[in-house]
């Protein structure tokens, strides 16, 4: 059947109409930061359009950061993000959250022997090849998933590292077993993507709105890279503070 003339116009008003509602609606107060978005039948009654213009008028303001969709949990305003992590020279976790009031949290999904990719054998200073501990980490703040880490460590140092992370250890305690009281960042680099979908899932966040992406290096006193980390971030939760050496 021949669509009528001006139906995609009319279609493409009503989603551009139903974003002009909500972004009124937020710059009035009668939508404050934090808040839930009215059911999808309210709304399609206030504004008087279709559920697809309705759904693409807020996927487009989710994509511009106007709105977070949170899986289970419905949509919301979106203010500044209530985290700040701290990345400095030394940098931990969970001493960053409960500074905040935060809650940390999370556990060890997965632990594997793999050998190394040219990436990570660079960044440990291994041969190509070379055994490493895969470790994939779910972090949790207040309870909500945060961020998930994978982090690679060479076998030959830290020969038990994986089993101990699964039975609960942190990787600070993995360390001090290894004669290792204290250790720093020695690099750090941040990145945006898009999730994949696994990833999406595991942060509990629509697979079209960005992740950051934090890459890390560790050090031990001696300057020897003892672990090397891609971290991926749930972007609408946290913000990042570099805290700059003088």
């Amino acid at each position: 059947m021949n669509r009528p003339r001006g139906a995609a116009t009319v279609q493409s008003s009503n989603w551009q109409t139903a974003r002009d509602w909500i972004v009124r609606s937020i710059a009035a107060q009668d939508l404050a930061e934090g808040d839930r978005l009215p059911t999808e039948q309210e709304m399609q009654r206030e504004i008087g359009v279709g559920r697809h213009s309705l759904r693409r008028a807020v996927a487009a303001l989710a994509a511009e950061g106007v709105l977070s969709v949170e899986q289970g949990r419905g949509t919301f305003v979106r203010g500044m993000p209530r985290i700040t992590y701290r990345i400095a020279r030394r940098t931990r976790f969970r001493e960053n959250l409960l500074s905040q009031g935060v809650t940390p949290g999370g556990s060890t999904v997965t632990a594997e022997v793999c050998a190394a990719t040219g990436e990570v054998a660079e960044a440990l200073d291994l041969a190509v090849g070379a055994e490493v501990h895969r470790v994939i980490t779910h972090g949790l703040a207040d309870g909500r998933p945060i961020n998930l880490t994978r982090s690679y460590h060479p076998a030959s140092r830290f020969p038990a590292l994986g089993a101990d992370r699964l039975a609960g250890q942190s990787i600070t305690a993995v360390y001090a077993d290894h004669g290792i009281a204290d250790y720093h960042r020695r690099e750090t680099s941040l990145y945006a993507r898009l999730p994949q979908k696994w990833e999406a899932r595991m942060l509990e966040q629509p697979a079209d709105q960005p992740v950051i992406v934090m890459c890390k290096l560790d050090a031990d006193p001696d300057g020897l890279p003892i672990g090397w980390s891609e971290a991926i971030w749930a972007a609408g939760l946290v913000r990042f503070s570099l805290d700059l050496p003088e």
